[in-house]
């Protein structure tokens, strides 16, 4: 049976992440980034600027960017 597509995770999209060493933040995803190896990357914002970098399949995309 074919699964809902997920949210694609863009530039000012809010996620939360839901495994890895930063489990229960979230913030607005930036800087992303696909490596060598073919693992997408990206950095989280938290609201009081704290920046963390994490795996994208670790995160849950809970909204889309704001559209300018």
């Amino acid at each position: 049976m074919p699964t809902k597509p997920a949210v694609k995770l863009v530039d000012g999209a809010h996620c939360t992440v839901v495994g890895g060493t930063h489990v229960g933040k979230s913030g607005t995803a930036t800087d992303i980034k696909t490596s060598k190896t073919g693992h997408v990357t990206i950095t989280v914002v938290q609201k009081d600027g704290v920046r963390f970098k994490t795996l994208a399949k670790n995160v849950v995309v809970s909204g889309n960017a704001n559209k300018a």
